[in-house]
């Protein structure tokens, strides 16, 4: 019998290609759901410190949704170091605008503030309507 833990390298994890429909779903539910694919907790092979996570497509990110109050009090402001040059964005301008950037910034949050969380992010590919060019994958559907 061995006693070993089995730790996966970095080279010998094979990420899968899932895809997401955003349409009628929470941002937070989806969000939350979203960065446990990316860092692989779905996974039993998951490690802390090596990134075994799966690529992931969201689509349909411009009919998300939130509950309660959110949509009038939510805010995202950015900065771009020059004097006056802070901009406040609410929910519904950015998801006009920015509905791709709107699920991007709530998965962030999720995930580790390190070089590891930056790579698992650049496995996430979000777009605003139904199509997507990552067919060649053969990404499997998941319903939330």
């Amino acid at each position: 019998m061995s006693t070993t833990t089995y730790q996966p390298k970095p080279g010998e994890v094979k990420a899968d290609w899932v895809v997401i429909d955003a349409a009628d779903q929470v941002l937070g539910r989806l969000a939350s759901k979203v960065a446990v694919i990316l860092q692989g907790k779905h996974k039993p092979t998951y490690t802390t410190n090596v990134d075994t996570g799966d690529f992931v497509i969201v689509l349909n990110a411009e009919k998300i949704r939130v509950t309660g109050r959110k949509a009038e009090t939510l805010e995202w402001d950015t900065y771009s170091k020059h004097p006056g040059g802070r901009k406040l964005y609410s929910f519904e301008t950015m998801r006009t605008l920015h509905p791709e950037k709107l699920i991007e910034l709530a998965i962030r949050r999720m995930l580790p503030k390190s070089r590891l969380g930056r790579h698992m992010l650049g496995k996430l590919k979000v777009y605003r309507a139904t199509e997507h060019p990552h067919s060649a994958q053969q990404p499997k559907t998941i319903t939330m």
